[in-house]
């Protein structure tokens, strides 16, 4: 699983339990449970739950920099 999830045929780059599961399936043939892989994932594995960030298409990073640059300062400086 450190390659990635489209590394085992999957459309997103996105690591699931089920995914997790079929992996594991078709490398070893042992079906496990979704509490199972969580056991394995967080235990064993020490890995920890990551979510993936969420962001607007519309986001332009450059004016958020200049709005904390130049705005927020004036804002923060009120009454």
């Amino acid at each position: 699983m450190e390659q990635g999830a489209q590394a085992h045929g999957f459309e997103a780059d996105l690591r699931t339990l089920e995914r997790v599961g079929a992996v594991v399936t078709r490398a070893t043939g042992v079906v496990l449970s979704r509490a199972s892989v969580w056991r394995l994932l967080t235990g064993r594995l020490r890995w920890s739950l990551q979510r993936p960030e969420r962001r607007a298409v519309e986001r332009e990073d450059s004016e958020i920099a200049r709005w904390i640059a130049h705005e927020w300062p004036r804002i923060k400086k009120g009454p």
